[in-house]
């Protein structure tokens, strides 16, 4: 069939986009197994060289999802500081105060913010001269004089250029030192779930890493040998989190999700540090981007080392002009490798259904995936003309929230999930997974991947309401050469097969849906 002159155009334009191979490809690597050596990393943590040293401001996870228990809101998750050690005192984890910690908003489709939360942190200490300890007694409320380090922080509103202060001076939740210091951590914690001006509320403080996954197959140790895949290598760590619950229409294009019910969402941290042009000239202290996140795993894998740091430092309406990176999205590498190992075939060349799966969006007008889901062009009042591809994590709010989640999202028929926004729950390592050997264009799963990496939930449930992430940890995670056994190695094994008969079962819904 001839192209028309528009679908020429988007391939056009799409031929120079960045990041299509993005969330897919990343996490394909993690799930793929024993392709090279690396360290532990996991989503976005520790992705690129510069964020490695500066884990304050590392933003390792972004999570968007219309509320379960409270449908007319949208939950918004980002997570710092990987890989927290529960036991690490005496001065545990605390937010920069030389930091902005960013949520961003993309409600016209053109790669920039059109709302933003920022939150400013503040230290404040009670006896720095004859303590050292972060508590000296029991802490049972946010302002017990007990506690001897706190955190306040500012949360800003950025709308149309235009910043609002919502709140001021707001407690974030302490790290938690253990059960002997904080005996009802979960009723401390609760203190610092605030309400917004205009409906909504806001968290901010310690929670357990809500990433899961077995990053150990990177490990050429293995061999080839898979036997042991199973173990969460995050599980027992805790991250520094925020989160809002805010109504729909204050994230939708002109305040109105019925007519425009889809937004792109990504999360930055700010550092702030002198500039100096040059030996006459001195500028005062400016506000750089030193880290970036969107959709899950884009940058460990995809982007190139050279460029990594760079990455981290762009808007996304500049992906599309990243030509090194580009030159490896539509022709990926991991697809490849995967054969290699696997003897997978690879799907061929170009790969534009994971452009629309990453960069533009899920409609029928997009790309090969006949189906509607959470493209921008999709918002009635949305300047067509003004779209570009860029790599955010892409959220329909009109989809309502599932009644029994499934961890593989729309590829098993339940459009709540990722990629269509992303939830505690979700297995994007294996959604991923799937997706880059082309199961969302198929319809069809592949079976030789199916069971994934094996770890298929959290090692602890989630909450029922907001904040819904799980209360850190407190026991060591370094527990000697022999390991620990969690509750999720236990029942990997059982859950991978229950998931794979699932899926086998339910197939591709949404696209037959579509056919109809």
């Amino acid at each position: 069939m001839k192209a028309t002159p528009a679908a020429s155009g988007r391939r056009r334009l799409l031929d120079h986009s960045l990041l299509v191979l993005g969330s897919g490809a990343l996490a394909t690597a993690l799930a793929v197994l024993t392709l090279g050596p690396g360290v532990s990393s996991a989503s976005s943590h520790r992705e690129a060289p510069l964020i490695a040293g500066d884990p304050r401001a590392d933003n390792t996870d972004v999570y968007a999802f219309t509320s379960p228990d409270k449908s007319d809101t949208v939950t918004l998750l980002a997570n710092w500081i990987p890989f927290e050690e529960p036991n690490g005192g005496p001065n545990f984890y605390a937010f920069g105060e030389d930091l902005r910690y960013n949520i961003k908003i993309d409600n016209t489709g053109d790669g920039n913010a059109d709302v933003t939360y920022t939150w400013r942190f503040r230290n404040l200490i009670r006896d720095t001269a004859d303590q050292f300890l972060y508590n000296t007694g029991q802490v049972t409320t946010l302002d017990d004089p007990d506690l001897n380090f706190r955190q306040v922080y500012d949360l800003v509103e950025t709308r149309g250029g235009k910043t609002k202060v919502l709140l001021s001076d707001v407690p974030a939740a302490p790290s938690r030192v253990g059960p002997a210091s904080m005996p009802d951590y979960g009723a401390l914690r609760a203190q610092a779930v605030r309400s917004l001006p205009g409906g909504g509320k806001t968290f901010a403080g310690q929670a357990e890493d809500p990433f899961f996954a077995d990053l150990r197959v990177f490990d050429l140790l293995y061999g080839g040998d898979l036997s042991e895949r199973g173990r969460d290598t995050l599980a027992g760590y805790n991250v520094n989190s925020v989160a809002l619950q805010i109504p729909k229409k204050y994230l939708a294009l002109n305040y109105t999700p019925s007519r425009n019910p889809v937004v792109g969402i990504w999360s930055t941290t700010d550092r702030k540090g002198v500039q100096v042009s040059d030996s006459r000239d001195k500028h005062g202290d400016q506000w750089k981007q030193v880290s970036r996140l969107g959709n899950p795993l884009v940058n460990e894998v995809v982007v190139p080392l050279q460029y990594k740091d760079a990455f981290n430092t762009l808007n996304p309406d500049q992906d599309r002009t990243v030509q090194p990176v580009v030159d490896k999205v539509l022709d990926p590498i991991l697809p490849k490798l995967i054969q290699k190992v696997y003897g997978v075939p690879a799907p061929a060349a170009p790969r534009n259904d994971l452009v629309e799966i990453y960069l533009t969006g899920i409609c029928k007008a997009c790309g090969p995936i006949k189906a509607d889901l959470n493209a921008h062009r999709l918002n009635r009042d949305a300047n067509l003309r003004t779209i570009v591809p860029a790599e955010e994590l892409r959220l329909n709010m009109a989809v309502p929230p599932a009644a029994n989640p499934n961890r593989y999202g729309v590829l098993a028929g339940d459009l709540a999930g990722f990629p269509n926004g992303r939830r505690l729950t979700d297995d994007v390592i294996d959604i991923s997974l799937q997706a880059v050997e082309g199961a969302a264009q198929t319809g069809q799963l592949v079976p030789a991947l199916a069971d994934g990496d094996k770890v298929n939930a959290n090692e602890v449930p989630f909450g029922a309401s907001f904040p819904y992430l799980a209360l850190p940890h407190t026991k060591s995670v370094n527990s000697g050469p022999s390991g620990r056994a969690t509750s999720k190695e236990k029942s990997a094994a059982s859950l991978g097969g229950a998931g794979a008969a699932l899926l086998a079962a339910a197939g591709w819904r949404m696209r037959r849906r579509n056919r109809a």
